[in-house]
């Protein structure tokens, strides 16, 4: 749904209060920091697994797919989508809120009646796929890469931008990557994607190329 500016700044609050505390904030807290009724908060988000819902697709929302021209793609512009996708993400995932928001969700995984983990898989790895499949099958279309299956290259993608990252930050790790760092790794990554799926890295007998 389309945010107002006022339900923007209760999702922030929760947010905060997740960083905060390390759990899922209670309404009772999000309307206590928000300044707001809880009566409201229901009204907004249909309850605590809405409000959480909501918090983590706000999140989320910093890594956007690109719109791919109705003309199609060129090298250039699937090289810049790519790398814009990848930096983006990194950027995200490297964040205190969204550290704090994973870690929360692999603690409750599994756990009956803690929705976090599947509202955080729902709208964190399975959202950026369907927004990136559809730039990485318009390079397919447009003969500038070559795959069978778009969620396997997207999962090849994926293994390239975050590798270790996530993951040791996610274990306590506080050295961070500096954004010059993150763009240098976007880049880096895209080059290494066109490498592995590159139509022009195959030969006239469909074999993959040595680089």
């Amino acid at each position: 749904m389309e945010l107002t500016e006022r339900q923007q700044e209760v999702l922030d609050a929760a947010l905060a209060l997740l960083v905060e505390r390390g759990e899922a904030p209670t309404m009772n807290a999000v309307a206590e920091r928000a300044s707001c009724s809880k009566e409201t908060l229901y009204k907004w988000f249909g309850g605590r697994e809405g409000l959480l819902t909501a918090t983590v697709q706000r999140q989320a929302s910093q890594v956007q797919g690109l719109p791919v021209p109705e003309s199609g793609v060129d090298e250039e512009v699937l090289r810049t989508s790519l790398v814009q996708f990848a930096r983006n993400w990194l950027r995200t995932i490297t964040g205190e809120a969204s550290i704090a928001l994973n870690r929360l969700a692999v603690g409750e995984a599994g756990i009956e009646g803690r929705a976090l983990g599947r509202i955080v898989l729902e709208n964190g790895p399975l959202a950026m796929r369907r927004r990136l499949e559809p730039v990485l099958e318009a390079g397919r279309d447009a003969g500038l890469l070559d795959f069978a299956d778009s969620e396997e290259a997207f999962r090849v993608f994926f293994g390239l931008v975050v590798r270790d990252t996530q993951i040791r930050l996610l274990l306590g790790d506080a050295k961070r990557p500096s954004r010059q760092a993150i763009d240098d790794h976007a880049v880096q990554a895209t080059a290494q994607f066109f490498a592995l799926f590159g139509a022009d890295h195959r030969g006239a007998d469909g074999r993959r190329r040595k680089t």
